[in-house]
């Protein structure tokens, strides 16, 4: 049998004393560490799963969207909308829904996947597009204000220019024509010097001031 000195007993007897009154919490401690650990491999797992899924339906969308059908693309869409609509590939899915929709000539389920977009979608550029193609639906419809409320909402930076153009296009609608001269000016103002649609946007300009 192994013998201590006097110092080592002490030490021994410490050991024993410190582990019948912290030992159960230690236990109970570790357990939840590993606990812990495992459910974060297991949450991590479930997400590559969730992507992995929500990826093939996309594909298998992209394949029912070559028919043209929009009933049959609005089916394929809504299941990823439903079953992943924190992945990136539910709002794509939306659009392609809306855009399927809307040449189908179903404006109804055109603006319901488009106001989903915005409901759900965490890219801010995919919520900026789609203000933009509310806004022109609204301005179809000649709801005007609904087009003006959606184009004064904050956006990025790099729709300035298409935001003010196309609230130059509403404003002209209402017969506001200062108000819409200030929107295409603003939109010439943030869009590069040249090309054809700087152009386009000089025209309209240059045809509201004839018309005085």
């Amino acid at each position: 049998m192994a013998t201590y000195d006097l110092e080592e007993q002490e030490k021994i007897d410490g050991l024993k004393s410190w582990w019948e009154a912290y030992g159960t919490l230690v236990i109970i401690i570790v357990a939840i560490l590993i606990a812990g650990m495992g459910g974060q491999q297991a949450w991590k797992y479930y997400k590559a799963q969730q992507t992995q899924q929500a990826a093939e339906l996309y594909a298998s969308l992209l394949q029912v969207e070559a028919s043209g059908d929009p009933k049959k693309i609005s089916d394929a869409s809504h299941l990823l909308m439903e079953g992943f609509p924190a992945s990136g590939y539910a709002a794509r899915a939306a659009l392609i829904s809306a855009r399927a929709s809307l040449e189908g000539g179903d404006m109804q389920n055109a603006k319901s996947r488009f106001q989903w977009v915005l409901d759900n979608a965490k890219e801010e550029e995919l919520k900026d597009l789609v203000r933009l193609r509310l806004a022109g639906i609204s301005l179809d419809e000649k709801k005007y204000d609904d087009a003006v409320r959606l184009l004064d909402t904050k956006h990025g930076e790099s729709f300035d220019g298409l935001y003010a153009d196309l609230k130059g296009d509403v404003l002209t609608s209402a017969g506001k024509v200062p108000e819409a001269r200030a929107a295409y000016q603003m939109a010439l103002d943030k869009l590069g010097k040249k090309g054809t649609y700087h152009s386009i946007v000089q025209m309209k300009l240059d045809a509201l001031a004839e018309g005085k």
